[in-house]
């Protein structure tokens, strides 16, 4: 009679050694798989978002949506959404942009955007943006030149004019963004590298969470590219660190160059 012969215990733990070992050498490219997916949809996401925002212009006479309409007044509107009470999040299913994005209600979220806090929790008012933020300081609203590189707002019920824009395939319309507060939280504009307004530097908000760093950002062209990050900075009002959270700018030049209109 044949006999089925069974694995000794020295046969089995080679097995495992084998597979532990093949595992080993495949997780890192699954991995990065993943990783590259989530960012090929982010890109996707954005590249959205600006052609929504480019079809809202077409809409309302090559006006740019505005993102943060009557902020002074009553702070209730963003480019994403709308609430009832100054204290209250933003709804994304009320957002300017949601009727040119298709089938969707609101935003679409970034994949790799990943927050360590409850829904409820009232730092995250901003959640409907989706991990994105917009050019408020230029693109977002109406500004005039008052001299020596300052400038005036002077409306923000309007986005910025399209032909106002006199390199769109080198000023940043939408990026990946996040803001480091007591925890990294949703952020719904990409801060320039000095504020047009007063001068001065704000805490960044450009958040470089896809492969080697890289942030998605969309361009006033409609073309969707990743940049690295090159430099961070924290004016020390918040507790925390955002080149550890890989918050920060892209380029070399310490300018406003990507996101001014020049």
């Amino acid at each position: 009679m044949n006999r089925r012969r069974a694995f000794t215990l020295l046969e089995l733990l080679i097995v495992v050694s084998i597979l532990a070992t093949l595992i080993s050498i495949l997780l890192p490219s699954l991995v990065q798989a993943r990783n590259e997916a989530r960012a090929a949809a982010c890109a996707s996401n954005l590249r959205q978002i600006g052609l929504a925002n480019g079809y809202y212009a077409n809409d309302n006479d090559q006006y740019y949506c505005p993102g943060a309409a009557d902020f002074m007044a009553t702070n209730l509107r963003r480019w994403h959404g709308m609430r009832d009470h100054a204290s209250g999040p933003f709804d994304g299913r009320r957002g300017p942009l949601v009727r040119y994005l298709g089938g969707d209600v609101e935003i679409r979220a970034c994949p790799a955007m990943r927050i360590d806090l409850p829904e409820d929790d009232p730092r995250r008012f901003e959640k409907n943006c989706g991990g994105y933020g917009y050019n408020l300081a230029f693109v977002g609203r109406q500004l005039s030149m008052i001299g020596f590189g300052f400038y005036a707002v002077e409306s923000d019920l309007v986005g910025a004019k399209n032909d106002r824009i006199r390199s769109p395939s080198t000023t940043l319309m939408f990026a990946d963004t996040a803001f480091v507060g007591s925890a990294l939280i949703e952020y719904s504009f990409a801060e320039p590298r000095f504020f047009p307004t007063y001068g001065g530097r704000p805490d960044p908000s450009i958040h470089f969470r896809h492969n080697g760093r890289k942030a998605n950002v969309a361009w006033c062209d409609g073309h969707v590219d990743g940049r690295v990050m090159t430099f961070s900075w924290t004016s020390g009002l918040y507790q925390g660190d955002p080149e550890l959270e890989n918050v920060g700018w892209f380029g070399e030049p310490d300018d406003n160059g990507y996101f001014d209109l020049e």
